[in-house]
């Protein structure tokens, strides 16, 4: 991948928002205070800042995880890995398809980037799948019939203990309620995924023929890459 095509992915895009500004900041500062003429000072700050993006632009990527097999999943999340194959593999036959040359070498940068955002969405769907599983194991509704049996025990023979029973089984609800509609909202953000991958893969073809701006079509697939990699991280942060 060639250095313009390293800028403009999300890795180097954490890299500019990171970190990195406080320690570009920090150099000027120091600088400064030690007598350096506050331009240069500004200079030398910027510098450090620039230099630290490019070894992040420049350096080995992180190893990534191994491919998520759609059949150990349930649904809806094992359509969704399948969909993310499907179209990994439409998007590299646009690619084979392409002419050797600049334009080919630009799509295979392009499609390393989507390959990528592919990728969370496959692990998206697996996190999916164990929140689905947590869920199950709650069993919302043999929790429901011991909160109506522990309520009726509760209003006719009154006691501390059955009131901590209440509450506790009220908490596994709640627990469970929360984690359905974190499963039915990152199924929701999937699927629209899904659309705007199909539409990415459609407009592929007009980039292998030159029919249109390659440039703002990397900026849209960096663009799902990020929020693809942002939805994996937030559901990667949650306990298991």
């Amino acid at each position: 991948m060639g250095l313009r095509d390293r800028f403009w992915t999300p890795r180097t895009a954490r890299a500019i928002l990171s970190w990195r500004i406080l320690a570009g900041v920090a150099v000027g500062i120091v600088t400064a205070v030690l007598g350096v003429p506050i331009l240069l000072a500004v200079l030398l700050g910027l510098l450090v800042y620039a230099a630290t993006i490019g070894l992040t632009m420049t350096g080995p990527a992180s190893p990534r995880p191994a491919e998520v097999d759609p059949f150990t999943l349930s649904e809806p999340w094992r359509r969704s890995v399948q969909n993310a194959q499907r179209s990994r593999r439409r998007f590299a036959d646009t690619v084979a398809r392409t002419r050797p040359g600049p334009l080919r070498d630009r799509l295979q940068s392009i499609a390393a980037r989507l390959d990528a955002g592919l990728h969370d969405a496959s692990t998206i769907a697996r996190r999916g799948d164990e929140i689905d599983a947590a869920v199950k194991a709650l069993d919302p509704t043999r929790l429901r019939s011991r909160l109506t049996t522990l309520e009726a025990q509760a209003a006719t023979d009154p006691s501390a203990n059955l009131t901590s029973a209440v509450e506790s089984v009220r908490a596994q609800l709640a627990t469970a309620d929360r984690l359905k509609a974190l499963s039915a909202s990152t199924a929701d953000q999937l699927r629209l995924s899904e659309t705007r991958l199909d539409e990415l893969c459609a407009r592929a073809a007009e980039v292998s023929v030159g029919s249109t701006d390659t440039d703002a079509y990397a900026h849209d697939v960096d663009d799902l890459v990020l929020e693809l990699e942002g939805l994996r991280q937030a559901l990667q942060e949650l306990p298991s």
